[in-house]
């Protein structure tokens, strides 16, 4: 997936353990783990908000653009 999302990074900047962004921003902590390992599909509007107003960042901060290689999307269609 081309979209990465940097939580780890932002964390380590904040110097803030994953037990305590979940808590305070209302998700459990499998959930985050699912956004840092970058295996989340999809990420609510609201939970980017909270994300980003507790580690004092914007939403470019913890969303990157990495475009797939043209032989990663043959092989994916084979």
């Amino acid at each position: 997936m081309p979209i990465i999302v940097n939580v780890d990074v932002m964390l380590a900047r904040r110097k803030m353990s994953s037990q305590q962004l979940a808590a305070s921003i209302g998700i459990t902590t499998a959930n985050l783990s699912i956004l840092k390992t970058n295996k989340a599909r999809a990420i609510r509007f609201s939970t980017l908000e909270e994300l980003c107003r507790v580690l004092d960042c914007q939403p470019g901060d913890l969303l990157e653009y990495l475009p797939e290689k043209p032989e990663e999307n043959e092989e994916e269609k084979r």
